[in-house]
């Protein structure tokens, strides 16, 4: 009975697991689709298309060589081909490719920039990825003296 009980369980956590896999895109805006507003995504986002507003992505997030965002974007790792036009904010690595290009400021454990990417900006390094997007710090005055 027991081994019956636990057999469930780990199906579920299979599945839990496979649900956020790296390679696997759950969302794609397609070329020629425009996007207003706020995206709030479980898993893994590819933008061919337009995107204006936020992006948060428990996932991966991939912009492609025609994909334009003007718009915030956290999630787990960022890669850009095409251009982005606001603040990234990846737990763990930021990628831009010869073709990407990205105008705003960065917060990232690991970042690769490829020879021909543009990259405008300040850099905020993150110590691996232990936190998330959506943590808060506290303020340094807070601290006692």
């Amino acid at each position: 009975m027991l081994g019956r009980k636990e057999e469930p369980r780990r199906k579920e956590e299979v599945f839990k697991k496979e649900e956020v896999k790296r390679d696997k895109v759950e969302s794609i805006i397609g070329k020629g689709t425009k996007v207003e507003g706020n995206m709030h995504i479980p898993g893994s986002l590819r933008v061919e298309g337009r995107v204006e507003g936020e992006i948060k992505a428990g996932g991966d997030v991939f912009i492609g060589e025609e994909g334009l965002v003007v718009a915030n974007i956290q999630a787990r790792n960022v890669i850009i081909a095409g251009e982005v036009q606001g603040n990234v904010d990846a737990v763990e690595k930021l990628e831009i490719v010869p073709t990407g290009k990205l105008f705003g400021d960065i917060k990232i454990a690991k970042l690769i920039i490829e020879d021909g990417a543009t990259f405008k900006g300040r850099s905020e390094a993150r110590k691996g990825a232990e936190k998330t997007p959506t943590d808060q710090k506290k303020p340094e005055q807070e601290k006692p003296k």
